[in-house]
């Protein structure tokens, strides 16, 4: 009897030994999923960063993920996603993957909204067009909702400005934003930047010129138009100052150029100087309506700060150097055109 209790204790306590190293093993290997699913690597290099639009919601994400491979296993992140609740708590924006991150790691990121910003940088853009065209390569809003504010009348008052002048507001320099930058706020972060440009300093300049900030930054935009050189652009902006201090028209050939929309011409001919175009300068006094294409800083600081001459006439140098023969008097005038007329002859330039 006493070997029979024994043989049947022993018995139970292996089984109760294989029962506790079977429950470790489903113990293991149950933490080792959960392990793998929330932190083992997860993260595939084929994208350096996923774009999530707004108004996007998991299903959308989800997609996106799997059809660009960007996760090893899509059920594991789907498990989760639906674990850490982030199917309701999707946001918009640009997201840095970084190879071998892990589930968790990334739905954290993903619900937390923290994306990484871009830069945008921009310069010597002559349209809106193009404008609207370069920032949206840069943000998620298309070109036609930049557009569409840009020639709302009713947005832009807001801001002071018209359709013809808002142009003006936007400053040649690299911004840090968010991808999904509205088109609202974008316009807001641009102004805000016009706003700390357009110092008590600076608007004491332009009033000095009796030029209203906007009216410098057109003025500015024909000097860009004019000088290929920098050093030039003082001078420049001194003889269409002296222009317009005495009422005479500002003959600017590239406000001719705009007036056509043919970027294409490297010789103003007559017949285009009869341009029906409130932006033909040798049809009107005074300023265009609007800027020519986006001045630099350099050039509104270069009216600002303008160098004062006597001069009232510029050509173009005869040896394409960019820079310009100045004078102020039409006969010197007459002889530094035709200088220069013959050396467009002699390259074949005809337009």
């Amino acid at each position: 009897m006493t070997k029979k209790k024994s043989s049947s204790g022993g018995t139970l306590r292996k089984f109760i030994v294989a029962m506790v190293i079977i429950l470790l093993i489903a113990l293991g290997f149950t933490g080792l999923n959960y392990y793998l699913k929330y932190f083992g690597p997860n993260v595939t290099n084929k994208h350096e960063y996923l774009y999530i639009h707004t108004g996007a919601t998991f299903s959308d994400v989800y997609k996106t993920i799997k059809d660009s491979d960007m996760v090893k296993d899509t059920t594991a992140f789907y498990w989760a996603a639906e674990n850490m609740n982030y199917t309701n708590r999707v946001k918009p924006g640009r997201y840095h993957l970084r190879s071998g991150m892990g589930n968790r790691k990334l739905i954290n990121m993903l619900a937390s909204g923290t994306q990484e910003p871009v830069t945008v940088s921009y310069h010597n853009l002559r349209l809106k067009e193009q404008f609207a065209g370069f920032i949206a390569k840069k943000i998620e809003p298309d070109s036609t909702a930049i557009i569409h504010l840009l020639d709302s009348t009713a947005f832009v008052q807001q801001y002071g400005f018209t359709t013809d002048n808002v142009y003006t507001m936007f400053l040649p320099n690299s911004y840090q934003m968010y991808w999904n930058t509205s088109p609202e706020k974008f316009f807001k972060r641009m102004y805000a930047n016009y706003q700390k440009f357009w110092t008590p300093e600076r608007k004491q300049k332009a009033a000095a010129i009796n030029l209203s900030p906007v009216e410098v930054s057109v003025l500015a935009s024909i000097v860009d138009a004019e000088a290929l050189h920098d050093d030039e652009m003082p001078t420049i902006a001194g003889l269409y100052l002296n222009r317009l201090k005495k009422g005479i028209k500002l003959e600017s050939d590239p406000t001719v150029i705009f007036a056509e929309n043919d970027f294409t011409i490297h010789r103003v001919l007559s017949r285009y100087l009869t341009i029906n175009s409130p932006y033909n300068t040798y049809l009107h006094t005074g300023l265009p309506p609007g800027p020519i294409m986006m001045p630099s800083v350099n050039a509104v600081n270069s009216v600002l700060n303008y160098k004062q001459s006597d001069y009232i006439y510029m050509c173009a140098k005869e040896d394409f150097s960019g820079y310009h023969n100045f004078t102020d008097n039409l006969a010197q005038h007459k002889i530094n055109a035709h200088k220069f007329q013959e050396a467009l002859n002699e390259r074949n330039i005809k337009r």
